[in-house]
């Protein structure tokens, strides 16, 4: 009776702290995939700037370079220029995909659209510097919560866990 009790007792702190860390993963999932729109804006710029290739060409580049939620982003662009115009595609695809990104981020990634095909060269390489800009200060923002909030999840869930354990025992 006794070690099933224990038995208990332990898997009720053991789910309680993984809920703690996968709370915590938001923030470190956000801080990784603002480095990533980063780089693939930056991959983006310098594609359109130096090699004139289409938008769709660099995005499906840029869609099998980086891996995860943003290259998905990029993924379901490209198949959706094939039917709508690039700026449209970008915006459905930011809604259609899954990210850790918060509002703010995605309101100033979605400006992006506005331009895609819009403007001439030096207009997009303009929209996405500034683009690249707000996404430097979220970064800055996004490590800050990280360090804030990841500790303290971990912390919280394992507490929780241990305060349902005392109670119950």
């Amino acid at each position: 009776m006794i070690i099933l009790k224990l038995l208990i007792l332990s898997i009720i702190i053991g789910l309680s702290s993984a809920i703690g860390i996968l709370f915590s993963k938001k923030y470190v999932n956000r801080e990784k995939e603002l480095k990533e729109m980063k780089n693939s804006l930056n991959i983006f710029a310098t594609k359109i700037k130096f090699t004139y290739e289409t938008v769709p060409n660099v995005f499906m580049e840029i869609s099998n370079k980086i891996e995860g939620n943003i290259g998905n982003i990029f993924a379901r662009a490209v198949n959706r220029m094939k039917e709508i115009p690039a700026g449209e595609a970008w915006i459905q695809a930011l809604e259609e995909t899954k990210y850790n990104l918060n509002k703010e981020d995605i309101s100033v990634i979605k400006n992006l659209g506005r331009m895609l095909g819009q403007t001439d060269l030096e207009g997009q390489i303009s929209e996405i510097e500034t683009v690249n800009e707000f996404l430097t200060s979220q970064l800055e923002n996004a490590r800050e919560e990280r360090k804030k909030n990841e500790k303290m999840y971990r912390t919280l869930g394992l507490v929780c866990g241990l305060t349902i354990a005392i109670i119950l025992i």
